[in-house]
């Protein structure tokens, strides 16, 4: 190795939990960020470029031509010139290439442990195969566009990148759990990953987990137009600016309304029932009149003393000043070009305390002579298992989403999830408006997981988790920062029982730093992350239009399962268990991070280029149909008008459909993307040729439901299992008998005591 190389690096990978994983990145541009996310876990990641560099290095956000994009993408890679691939295949453990620049048979056959990730945009679909997308294009293919705005109003682009940032953390994870797959079996695997279909699972998919204010309500079921879901997540006006709450639970609204002064007007006990509350016409011009005089931080502090979940929306500057993400030191000053200097996230995964960040620099043109850096013999377990995680045991202290994706991600994969739940304090996902015994969108979220009933703060409850915990993997949570260690379960205590058991923790602001405690949700997060401000239809102060959305809750919990991965794979060399934590707020400003670094570099002085394509929303033929046109340069403006007859392009699109316009521009190479609704997915050609959904059953709902598949269309990972999800306890018996080895005598007594909490069906009892 030589002092090049180290310094690029090298000489930090082996405290982190991929070393000795070696990458080849043959990938430019933002899906660079897939190799970016293993070279932050400690993988060696070179990328293959032409001698001259790629093109990459000189687009979007530039400065004294330099790309911002390409160093924040490209943090820690080394860079080889084409001729070297050959030479470092012969090592390597995963290759990340666009689809068909490299012999996929060729090198399988070559080398049968290798993983491939093939790279594109629509995926090797027959009559997409050729399409061309952007982000603003993915918005309205997947169904986040429709959701995206105010009723009756035209729809409103996300900001940002959201759609791509989360697309490449569904590429990272799907890669990793191919890769562990190949640990175990000797056996690679070739995956072919559609940006699209990324983009549908991470973001905001329509038929994963909803957030707890949906109450079970699908978003397929949403009416047409946008659907009003302000009064879910209320921000309402204050002295300084504006503040956003949640009240959700009953002993939240308990201590609004305690807050408020008791006001007679709402002390009807069936205010403790959301739906009641949501229903008021007063109730939020009263709260709005409560908060008129106060500043954001006054709300803020008051909210907290009376346990109502709140946050100010701020906007990004203020965001990455607050004593959160100072205290944590989040972002890291980095070189973006000589003498130039900019924030940069300094990753979003701590592993046992430690963040894993920035790894090095961003690469220098590519070198003729590198090569992989020493690796330790890597210990490989092989097993039987017919699934990736079969045989790994796992106890899900999750709720709402983000708690539910990790488990169920690791469930759909083999693994046996247990879901530990107790009725005191039931997972606010199992509410729901829908009749019957569970959920619809929790029986997507929970598929393939079984249920203990447990009460872990009775000391005979807790004795029955520790005995769980000796014989478990894996457990995961979401609570906040604190709530383990209340009960005596810290990784800390935990490690002491378990040497090999592996900790997740997923929380709205990370586990340290003095915003750790705060109650989080979604929405709030992001209000703190400055991102509900830039979701705004343009010079409108109060047209914030995220409600609907749930980000980042189903990325964040990806991320925390990559976490999960990567120290099961630390795990075969070393035997040691580690603690993984993620930060949703850090999450969010990841996703932002080349607009941060420009931003900065801007109030430094210098000058941005800036030739990003431009992407925009036009209305078709039809009611409350529209069509996104992604321009990336001149070329395309001159394609346009071919295409429209020399027609302005608005003009062109009022006359046509949304689906035969985004046809006839896609033919021509022009980004285009028709705005679908959650409930036309299905039915679209290319989920259906890409076999993206499926229906499910579950015994206690009356109709059949449409869930996603597989992670990533692939030559070995199966679809997974369709187990149906459980109602709360419905395995407890079988669980403590199984796994802990009860009597039925003392499983009835610990019944009794209402220790274990079994699930009985109402009929039964009756009887």
């Amino acid at each position: 190795m030589t002092e090049a190389d180290m310094a690029l690096g090298g000489s930090m990978a082996g405290d982190r939990p991929l070393a000795g994983v070696r990458l080849i990145d043959l990938v430019s541009g933002p899906m660079g960020s897939i190799a970016r996310a293993y070279v932050e876990l400690g993988a060696d990641v070179v990328r293959i470029e032409p001698v001259a560099g790629a093109d990459d290095r000189r687009s979007g956000m530039c400065v004294n031509g330099t790309s911002i994009d390409f160093v924040t993408t490209n943090l820690g890679k080394r860079s080889a010139t084409p001729d070297r691939f050959n030479a470092l295949v012969t090592d390597a453990d995963i290759v990340i290439a666009p689809r068909g620049t490299i012999d996929v048979d060729a090198l399988m056959t070559a080398y049968p442990a290798l993983v491939i990730l093939s790279v594109s945009d629509f995926g090797d679909t027959p009559h997409f195969r050729e399409w061309i997308g952007s982000g603003p294009v993915f918005h309205a293919l997947s169904g986040e566009l429709s959701r995206s705005g105010i009723p009756g109003r035209p729809p409103l682009l996300p900001p940002g990148d959201l759609a791509i940032a989360c697309a490449a953390v569904q590429a990272a994870y799907a890669s990793l759990v191919a890769y562990w797959q190949a640990l175990m079996t000797g056996r690679g695997d070739h995956l072919d990953f559609s940006v699209l279909d990324g983009a549908t699972q991470a973001l905001d998919p329509g038929y994963g987990i909803a957030g707890s204010a949906t109450a079970g309500v699908p978003a397929s079921k949403l009416p047409r137009g946008r659907p009003e879901a302000r009064f879910m997540y209320p921000i309402l006006p204050c002295a300084d600016g504006f503040v956003r709450i949640c009240v959700l639970a009953p002993r939240q609204w308990r201590g609004m309304f305690e807050w408020m002064g008791q006001p007679e007007e709402f002390a009807d006990p069936a205010f403790d029932k959301l739906q009641n509350r949501f229903a008021s016409k007063s109730l939020l011009p009263a709260i709005a009149r409560f908060f008129a005089g106060k500043s954001r931080r006054e709300v803020e502090q008051e909210a907290e003393r009376f346990g109502v979940p709140a946050a100010a929306v701020l906007d990004l500057d203020e965001a990455l000043v607050t004593d959160q993400i100072m205290a944590r030191r989040a972002f890291v000053p980095t070189a973006i070009a000589p003498g130039i200097i900019a924030p940069v996230p300094d990753g979003v995964i701590e592993i046992d305390g430690v963040r894993m960040g920035v790894a090095g620099p961003a690469p220098a043109l590519p070198q003729p002579d590198i090569r992989w850096h020493p690796r330790a013999p890597q210990s490989h377990k092989r097993s039987g298992g017919d699934r990736p995680f079969s045989g790994l045991r796992v106890l899900d202290f999750g709720v709402i989403v983000v708690g539910a994706e990790g488990g169920r991600l690791l469930a759909d994969q083999g693994a046996d999830v247990i879901k530990v739940e107790s009725s005191a304090f039931p997972d606010g996902s199992r509410q729901s408006r829908v009749p019957g015994l569970i959920a619809p969108t929790f029986a997507t979220g929970h598929r393939n997981k079984r249920s203990l009933g447990l009460d872990m703060k009775d000391p005979r409850g807790k004795a029955l988790l520790l005995d769980l915990i000796r014989q478990s993997d894996v457990i995961l949570s979401n609570f906040k920062g604190g709530t383990l260690e209340s009960l005596g379960l810290d990784y800390q205590s935990l490690k002491a029982i378990n040497p090999g058991i592996i900790v997740a923790d997923s929380s709205a602001f990370g586990p340290t730093g003095p915003w750790s405690r705060r109650m989080g949700y979604g929405p709030l997060v992001r209000a703190s992350a400055g991102l509900t401000m830039q979701w705004r239809y343009p010079g409108e102060a109060d047209s914030f239009s995220d409600a609907i959305t749930v980000y980042p809750d189903h990325v964040a919990g990806r991320i925390g399962v990559i976490g999960v991965i990567a120290l099961l794979i630390r795990r075969l060399r070393t035997g040691r268990g580690g603690q993984v934590s993620v930060s949703q707020a850090e999450v969010m400003l990841s996703h932002m991070a080349s607009k941060v670094a420009a931003e900065a570099i801007q109030r430094a002085g210098f000058a941005i280029d800036n030739d990003a394509p431009t992407s925009t929303v036009y209305p078709c033929a039809g009611d409350d149909e529209w069509c996104v046109v992604t321009i990336r340069n001149a070329a395309d403006e001159i394609t346009v008008a071919q295409v429209t007859g020399g027609l302005p392009l608005a003009d062109w699109l009022a006359t046509r459909t949304s689906q035969d316009a985004m046809e006839a521009l896609q033919a021509a190479a022009i980004p285009a993307g028709a705005m679908l609704r959650v409930s036309e997915l299905p039915t679209f050609d290319y989920y259906s040729e890409r076999s993206f959904f499926r229906t499910a059953v579950h015994p206690h709902l009356d109709d059949p439901f449409t869930v996603e598949n597989a992670p990533i269309v692939a030559d070995r990972l199966r679809n997974p299992p369709d187990r149906p999800a459980p109602l709360l306890g419905e395995h407890t018996t079988e669980v403590v008998r199984e796994k802990l080895g009860l009597a039925d005598a003392d499983i009835s007594d610990l019944l009794e005591a209402e220790i274990l909490e079994q699930f009985v069906l109402p009929q039964e009892k009756m009887i």
